[in-house]
C-alpha cells in the first residue's frame, strides 16, 4: 500500500510503498478513504510523544470502508461504513469496564502506538468496542473530521465542562477544536466568546455561531476583555490550542466557581505551564482535562449531526491528497489554514 512514512523526527516524511496490515483476531483493517491532518500528528512527527517508533506511519483522524476482519469480530463485517475515536480501549480494564476507554490503561492510538491512517490501510484494534457506524448520509471528508477534534470538543463541552444554555463559553485557539467547539456549545444554548490571533478564523468562527469575538493580538489584555463582555467572567472556559499563554488565560478569565477545560495537548517545553493557583484556590475554580471520547458516546454527538443541529462539514477547510499531506502535516506549527484539512485522494 502507499502511505507516508517518517523515519527520523523533525525530517520530511515521504511516500512509499509499504507492507499492508492484517487483521489481528479481535481485529480489523480499515481502507482509509478520509483522514485529517491534526496538530496532534505534528507534535508525533517533531518527537514529542515517547510511543512512537520510528519508522512512522502518522495518521488518528480516519474514517473508511471495513476491508478485513479478524476471526473474534462478531459486530463489524466487510464493506461496512466506519470511524473510530483517536484512543482505543482494551477492553479489559478497570477504566474499560467503567466505560471510560478514553483514560484505559493499555489504550492504542493509530498514528502513535502503531501505524496510522496517513495510508491506504490501517489496522484497528478491539474493533467491537471500538469501532463506530457511520451513517450512509455522512461523506468520508466530514466523518474524518470526527475522530479527534469535533469529538474532543464534544465531549470538552457536553460531558467534561457540563456547558449549559445561557451560559458564557470563551473558547481559546480557533483551529479544528476550537471551532468545532464554538458550534457545539453554541448549539447547546451557550454564549461564545472566540479568541485567536487570526482574524480570518475569529470570522469563521462567528460564522459558526459565536457572539463574540478577540482578536488577542488588538487587545491589551485578553482576560479583562473576557470578564468585560461577560461581566464577570466565564462559566466554562477552553484552552483549544495547547499553549501555556492560552492556558493561562482560559483559568484567569473564568468567574467564580468556573470551570476550565484543557482540550489542546501540552508537550515537550509546554508541558508544565503556570496557572493562576492563588485565583483557582479563592475562587473555588475547576480544571479538567479532555481526552478524546469513547465510542460508545458517539451516538449523541452523530444525533445531533443527522438532526441537523451540528455541522461539522462546515469545519472541513480543505481536502487534498495523501502526496500534499506531507507539506500539510510538516508547516501545522504556521497555523495558515482555517478549518480542518483532510486527506481524500489515496
Amino acid at each position: 500500500m502507499k502511505a507516508v512514512v517518517y523515519e527520523a523526527f523533525s525530517k520530511p516524511p515521504r511516500l512509499m510503498n509499504v507492507a499492508d496490515p492484517s487483521p489481528e483476531r479481535h481485529g480489523v483493517v480499515i481502507q482509509v478513504l478520509g483522514t485529517g491532518v491534526c496538530r496532534s500528528d505534528w507534535h508525533g512527527w517533531k518527537g514529542h510523544d515517547p510511543d512512537i517508533e520510528l519508522p512512522h506511519v502518522p495518521g488518528h483522524e480516519l474514517a473508511g470502508i471495513v476491508a478485513e476482519v479478524g476471526n473474534d469480530v462478531t459486530r463489524w463485517k466487510v464493506g461496512d461504513r466506519v470511524t473510530v475515536p483517536f484512543v482505543g480501549g482494551c477492553g479489559a480494564c478497570a477504566q474499560c469496564n467503567s466505560g471510560n476507554q478514553q483514560v484505559c490503561h493499555t489504550q492504542f492510538q493509530p498514528g502513535f502506538t502503531h501505524w496510522g491512517s496517513f495510508a491506504e490501510y490501517v489496522g484497528i484494534h478491539q474493533a467491537d468496542l471500538n469501532l463506530v457506524a457511520l451513517p450512509e448520509s455522512m461523506d468520508f471528508a466530514t466523518a474524518a473530521s470526527l475522530g479527534c477534534r469535533f469529538a474532543t470538543s464534544f465531549r470538552a463541552i457536553v460531558d467534561q465542562g457540563n456547558v449549559s444554555a445561557g451560559q458564557w463559553v470563551a473558547v481559546h485557539g480557533c483551529g479544528g477544536v476550537g471551532l468545532s467547539a464554538v458550534m457545539i456549545a453554541q448549539a447547546i444554548g451557550a454564549n461564545v466568546i472566540a479568541i485567536d490571533i487570526s482574524q480570518e478564523k475569529l470570522d469563521l468562527a462567528r460564522a459558526l455561531g459565536a457572539v463574540a469575538t478577540l482578536n488577542a493580538q488588538c487587545v491589551a489584555d485578553v482576560t479583562e476583555a473576557v470578564l468585560e463582555i461577560t461581566q464577570g467572567g466565564a462559566h466554562v472556559s477552553l484552552d483549544a490550542l495547547g499553549h501555556p499563554t492560552t492556558c493561562f488565560n482560559s483559568i484567569n478569565n473564568l468567574r467564580r466557581r468556573g470551570k476550565h477545560v484543557q482540550v489542546g495537548l501540552m508537550l515537550a517545553d509546554h508541558a508544565t505551564p503556570a496557572i493562576p493557583m492563588s485565583k483557582v484556590i479563592a475562587h473555588e475554580l475547576e480544571i479538567y482535562g479532555s481526552h478524546g471520547m469513547q465510542a460508545h458516546r458517539y451516538g449523541a454527538m452523530i444525533e445531533m449531526i443527522t438532526s441537523g443541529k451540528l455541522a461539522p462539514e462546515k469545519l472541513v477547510g480543505k481536502t487534498i491528497s495523501l502526496a500534499q499531506s506531507i507539506d500539510a502535516l510538516t508547516n501545522m506549527d504556521r497555523f495558515e489554514t482555517a478549518g480542518v484539512t483532510v486527506i481524500t485522494e489515496f
